[in-house]
């Protein structure tokens, strides 16, 4: 693992664990492979599968830059993103890991692009928001769209942390956040609502985070998971979450004086 602490280092040295939850995504996660391979030359992926069906197995070729690990039942994305950080962190040559869907909305090379950034200015958790100034979101219906701003609207509304996009699974991470990750989350649940405990636990901690503007592309192949089932969980593990935390994010907000705003997009941009 290389020293941070300098500037003078070339992102593309650094040693990068990526962490890819999958759940049947067969169409799409060896296209997103080759992408990844196309921006990051020092990586170490994971590949958490919860598949219905042992495709991706199959055709998957492990090596030195690539694990796969085939659960037995859908335990849930975020418990899976928990597991890969616990997997990555067991080797020390990594500095710092990425956080992407299987679905091909977003591109490795944004994260290649903003190491720097993320680097330089220190920071904990990067997240590519879609809700910023300049952010792209293609071919999603208004319903979609609604659905997912006012979700977000509600989770800052409740949880108070100062970003954009609580539900966005495209994060940069440093390695001391994925280490307190790993030790702190889960507790309310194993499905999408990890992405908003990890947000609280750290911002409550006095981590670093940001978020910066993105191009996300609806899925073009497969199905997503997302339906009514799903819709009502996330809401039930919002409030949960809200409840288990309300004390603890409050005595931070007053010990802190913490300004509920966003840093502006201009300030982040590299």
């Amino acid at each position: 693992m290389q020293s941070l602490e300098k500037n003078n280092f070339s992102p593309t040295s650094l040693k990068v664990g990526i962490i890819l939850p999958a759940y049947n995504e067969y169409e799409n996660i060896f296209e997103l492979l080759k992408q990844i391979d196309s921006a990051f030359k020092n990586k170490l992926i994971i590949i958490i599968d919860d598949s219905t069906n042992d495709q991706i197995g199959k055709k998957i070729s492990q090596n030195e830059n690539l694990i796969y690990h085939r659960r037995q039942k859908k335990l849930g994305r975020g418990s899976a993103v928990l597991f890969g950080l616990k997997e990555m962190l067991k080797n020390s040559e990594i500095d710092l890991f990425v956080e992407i869907d299987t679905d091909l909305s977003s591109h490795p090379k944004e994260a290649l692009d903003n190491l720097k950034y993320f680097l330089n200015n220190k920071i904990d958790l990067l997240i590519f928001s879609r809700y910023l100034k300049g952010s792209e979101i293609i071919n999603w219906s208004i319903l979609r769209r609604s659905f997912s701003f006012c979700a977000n609207r509600l989770a800052k509304f409740l949880l108070k942390v100062p970003v954009s996009d609580y539900t966005m699974g495209y994060r940069i991470y440093s390695r001391r956040a994925a280490q307190h990750i790993v030790n702190n989350c889960g507790n309310i649940g194993g499905g999408f609502i990890v992405l908003s405990e990890t947000l609280v636990e750290l911002y409550t901690n006095n981590f670093k985070i940001r978020d910066i503007k993105t191009k996300f592309t609806n899925r073009e192949k497969g199905k997503s998971t997302v339906n009514i089932k799903l819709v009502l969980s996330s809401l039930l593990g919002l409030l949960k979450l809200y409840f288990s935390k309300r004390k603890k994010i409050h005595l931070f907000l007053k010990e802190n004086k913490t300004s509920n705003t966003t840093i502006a997009d201009d300030d982040q941009n590299i």
